[in-house]
């Protein structure tokens, strides 16, 4: 049962992935906006003017888009090596296939988004979805070997 629950878990990210990247360009832009203004106002407590949104979503857009990527990825890796984990792999195999898993999927992801209206497919996120993969799964099999 425990095997079944980790490849869901797995699973479930997978498909967040990949319904974020069939959004298109448009839809893609407004969530992030949406993000960097939301959170900039509850933490200013009070609304934003138009230029001030403007000068938020300029200076932040980056640091939130690629900050998304290293976390859903953070998940990724992590649920993965879990799931590695129930098959005995030894830590060394579960860094290893947990880092080739993770980046194949980015390649496939930023693939995917190059057939998406106004997407494109981008190494620098490959570079990061696969940094974040591979700390989660790093921190996994460090906190294993101590727990053991």
């Amino acid at each position: 049962m425990k095997k079944i629950i980790k490849l869901l878990l797995v699973l479930i990210v997978m498909v967040i992935i990949f319904m974020f990247s069939s959004e298109n360009d448009v839809k893609s832009t407004k969530k992030s906006d949406g993000i960097i203004i939301r959170t900039t106002e509850f933490i200013l407590n009070r609304k934003l003017t138009d230029k001030e949104k403007e000068l938020y979503i300029d200076k932040y857009v980056v640091v939130v888009r690629k900050t998304a990527h290293f976390t859903i990825y953070f998940l990724l890796g992590l649920f993965f090596c879990s799931f590695l984990k129930e098959f005995d792999f030894n830590n060394k195999k579960l860094l290893i296939y947990t880092i080739l898993f993770v980046f194949l999927y980015a390649c496939s992801d930023e693939i995917h988004q190059l057939f998406i209206k106004g997407r494109s497919g981008e190494i620098l996120d490959v570079l990061i979805d696969t940094l974040g993969g591979f700390t989660s799964s790093f921190i996994y099999t460090r906190f294993r070997r101590k727990k053991l």
